[in-house]
This record gives C-alpha cells, structure tokens and sequence, in this order.
C-alpha cells in the first residue's frame, strides 16, 4: 500500500510536476550557519550525488562509476563491499532490488559533518517503477571526500538490498 506522503509526492503536488516521481530529485535543503563555512564544499558534494543519481537512473555505469573515488566502500544487506573501478556490471540493474525498478530520487540530502575535504551527508532516497508506484525507500548515509582536488563519493552506508 502506498502512504498518503508517497502518493501526493507521486503525483508531484508537493515538489511539482518534475518531483521525485519524474525521476528528479529534491534539492538539498540551504547550508546552516555551523556549516557557512564550507559552502563551496558542501555544493561540490551534493553536486557529486546529483551526478551520481544522473547516471544510476540512465544506467550509464562509466557516468555513474565516475561519480566515486575509489576506493568506495559500501555498508549494505550486512556487508562491507570495496568497490574499485569496473566493479558495476550492466546486468546489475536487472537482478535483486533493481529487477522491477525504473529510476529513483532523493527524498533528504541533509549535511551532517562538513569540512575541507570531506562532506557526511544523511540521504533517503525512493526507488521507483516505471509507472511511478514506489518499490520502496532507504536511509542512507553517503561520504563524499576531495582526493588530489576531485570530489567523489567513497563511502556509502544504507538499508538498501
């Protein structure tokens, strides 16, 4: 059954016509004045996770492998995965959680922690068919670092399969 909030975001009466329903994103709420400082830190993270959700829903795995620095380390379905490049195989998207997906969005993109090389970030994102029914929602956290003046994301902990 889907929940008032998912149906009324579905049909993008809260964020629009392009909500996350369409496939595009919230954008991250404004930076509080304890993280001012990192402004320009903070907006080349989220810019790597508005990249990264680009290239997951166009299941363009160089685009999307792009959008890490490696070694990326994934918390999930009660594993630690290192992931280096060339990990992600197109027969991902076709197998497991992804088998009835289409595209997802972010739901919360919210900084934890800011500094001048690395961004926390607690996300939740929605998974959704091609029709735009839910197949379900994850909180995460992502961990996006600045490796020799390239911001990447290399670590990511969530309730995702």
């Amino acid at each position: 059954m889907v929940s008032r909030r998912d149906a009324i975001l579905g049909a993008g009466l809260l964020l629009g016509a392009a909500g996350p329903a369409s496939g595009q994103s919230v954008r991250p709420p404004p930076i509080t004045p304890r993280h001012a400082k990192f402004a320009t830190e903070i907006a080349a993270a989220q810019g790597r996770l508005d990249a990264f959700m680009t290239a997951f829903n166009a299941r363009d795995l160089a685009a999307y492998e792009a959008t890490f620095n490696f070694p990326h380390v994934r918390f999930a379905s009660n594993t630690v995965t290192i992931i280096n490049p060339g990990y992600h195989k197109p027969d991902m998207f076709e197998r497991g959680g992804l088998a009835d997906w289409h595209h997802s969005a972010w739901d919360r993109r919210n900084v934890i922690h800011a500094g001048p090389d690395k961004v926390h970030i607690d996300t939740r994102f929605t998974r959704y068919r091609k029709d735009n029914t839910v197949l379900a929602g994850f909180d995460s956290i992502y961990i996006v670092t600045r490796l020799e003046g390239r911001w990447g994301i290399q670590g990511r902990s969530s309730f995702a399969p």
